[in-house]
């Protein structure tokens, strides 16, 4: 099985040269959507990569943010359109913890046609996952965790993906109670505000966020193999973030670093 991830934005909340940060896993038949991004930019990201509604199988909702939630509205709503016109076979799950979920279910009840949210616990379901909890999703195996957030109540997952291992940490620097995840991990999916030494012009920490530095220490540590960095500012370092990131974390991390552009796809 050939395992891909497609990057549908690296962005963080407010930028303009880049999309929110989202991506897509792609085992060659359908897809897994991670987070929403900002709104509409969803749909011509699916277009760009070529990604089918009707193949999409799943998603995950780390957070109530809106550059992670809004674009997940639109998700619901073509999954139901697509139920709708009979294009779409077998059930939706889209996964996340107690409080996006009920944000969001109440955000689409509210505005979606009646038509639509007529599937919601139907064959569009919001399961809720806690804290550690294990399910078989996706003929993947997923362990959820809480990354313990001091904004809102966020998660990440660990996912072992036939023989690969891989950890989304969300957009906020890595938990001490989730490190045993990360442990020899193939890919940390992490973020990284901005680098180290423009830290002062955007001060990451006052907003619980790290650096491209901060994040390839921790990869470093828990001897990762593959490091991905975004959920980036766009101010100082674009149009060069990529050469920029790559060179300050290759001064602390020994593995492989991607910082990749949007619409990029990642061979895992």
């Amino acid at each position: 099985m050939k395992k891909k991830l497609h990057v549908l934005g690296t962005g963080i909340a407010i930028v303009t040269h880049y999309y929110n940060t989202a991506f897509v896993l792609d085992n060659g038949t359908d897809y897994f959507l991670t987070d929403g991004m900002g709104g509409i930019d969803i749909l011509r990201q699916f277009e760009h990569f070529g990604i089918e509604w009707t193949r999409l199988r799943g998603a995950f909702l780390s957070h109530e943010h809106t550059d992670h939630f809004l674009g997940m509205v639109y998700v619901v709503r073509m999954i139901a359109h697509n139920m709708r016109l009979g294009l779409y076979e077998g059930d939706f799950h889209l996964y996340g913890h107690d409080v996006v979920l009920k944000k969001l279910e109440s955000v689409v009840r509210d505005i979606l046609q009646p038509a639509e949210t007529a599937f919601l616990g139907n064959r569009i379901f919001f399961d809720e996952v806690k804290d550690h909890e294990s399910r078989d999703i996706w003929g993947c195996h997923f362990i959820f965790f809480d990354i313990h957030s001091t904004k809102a109540k966020q998660f990440g997952y660990h996912l072992q993906w036939e023989d690969t291992r891989i950890v989304f940490l969300g957009d906020e620097p890595l938990s001490e109670t989730c490190g045993d995840l990360c442990q020899d991990a193939d890919w940390l999916l992490s973020e990284a505000y901005c680098l180290y030494s423009e830290r002062d012009i955007h001060t990451p920490y006052r907003y619980h966020h790290s650096t491209a530095m901060d994040a390839a220490k921790n990869a470093d540590r828990f001897n990762v193999k593959n490091l991905v960095l975004w959920h980036t500012e766009d101010i100082t370092t674009f149009p060069n973030r990529k050469e920029l990131y790559t060179a300050e974390a290759r001064e602390f991390y020994r593995g492989n670093i991607f910082v990749p552009d949007d619409g990029e796809t990642i061979s895992l």
